[in-house]
């Protein structure tokens, strides 16, 4: 299995994180409403499923390196060759129209895609998407907050990084948050529900747990456990990246960022991945996080073989 060097990312990392605190000052010295809720963290990964309860005016910079397995499944068993890596690089939105409702933009931004096998380097951006966030309960006494979160995602992506196939699909969240002191608990479970029977129709529950040990080192786990609940019908054509070979003969679903509507995905439903990290209170305003992701099920029935995934928050 390709192995994944850290050193690159640590050290742009660290210098990310060193060019923030030029700005912090400033951000430190802005005015904002207080609130029991001020001190929860986003959580990291899975960053266009699994988003914070609270309803909050913010910004968070993306940065995903996903190392794809050497080989991938195939239906009817036998392997094809993969390997290589993709980059993502994105810029979430959201605005809170007050306490309790905000508008948010979960997914946009750009790929860059480098397989080593089957398909070809390319690059273009992904599918946009968007949608509403309602805290449901909102409970400031218990610090617990349950939000409904009701968005689509538009095909309005390229095709030859895996996007912009299909009709498009609505994606339905409930997602919590609890604060034990230090201690921060949140889940969320969503569905993504495509518009037509091309894309695969998809679950999944994220698991964040956090305990500020200082404000500078937040360690955090993470879980994820995706899904297929039913099949794509195997209909993409991917353009350089095999065309509709992918959608009908892999034997599983590509998982968060990537719908392939695979006819096959059902042969392997389950994808379970873990997620070690911390994040970083750069001023009253940010935080700067990173996570290393692995998967606890069967690497050549995934597209993940690894990732890191990297988020700077700025709340207004």
């Amino acid at each position: 299995m390709k192995k994944y060097n850290i050193l690159p990312l640590c050290l742009a990392s660290m210098a990310l994180v060193q060019s923030s605190l030029v700005f912090g000052g400033t951000f430190a010295n802005e005015q904002k409403s207080e609130s029991v809720f001020d001190k929860a963290i986003r959580p990291i990964t899975s960053p266009t499923l699994f988003d914070l309860a609270v309803p909050r005016t913010q910004v968070n910079a993306i940065y995903i390196n996903q190392v794809m397995p050497d080989n991938i499944e195939l239906a009817g068993g036998g392997t094809a060759p993969l390997g290589g890596d993709f980059n993502v690089y994105a810029v979430q939105f959201e605005y809170a129209l007050n306490e309790r409702t905000s508008i948010i933009a979960t997914k946009d931004g750009y790929i860059d895609f480098n397989p080593d096998n089957t398909a070809s380097s390319q690059s273009g951006f992904a599918n946009l998407g968007a949608g509403i966030k309602r805290a449901l309960i909102y409970d400031t006494k218990d610090q617990f907050i349950l939000s409904g979160i009701v968005g689509a995602e538009l095909p309005t992506g390229n095709s030859d990084v895996w996007q912009g196939e299909g009709m498009g699909a609505a994606d339905l969240r409930l997602t919590a948050l609890k604060l034990y002191d230090r201690l921060q608990l949140a889940g969320s479970a969503s569905v993504h529900v495509p518009f037509d029977g091309a894309e695969s129709l998809t679950g999944m529950f994220n698991l964040h747990a956090s305990y500020e040990i200082s404000p500078w080192f937040i360690p955090v786990i993470e879980m994820s456990w995706f899904r297929v609940i039913n099949d794509g019908d195997g209909s993409f054509g991917f353009n350089d990246q095999g065309g509709s070979l992918v959608p009908q003969n892999a034997a599983f679903e590509a998982g968060d960022l990537v719908n392939w509507g695979t006819a096959n995905g059902e042969d392997n439903p389950d994808i379970v991945n873990l997620a070690l990290g911390f994040r970083s209170r750069l001023s009253d305003n940010s935080t700067f996080g990173v996570a290393y992701e692995f998967p606890l099920t069967d690497d050549e029935a995934t597209l993940l073989s690894e990732r890191v995934t990297a988020s700077l928050t700025y709340t207004f």
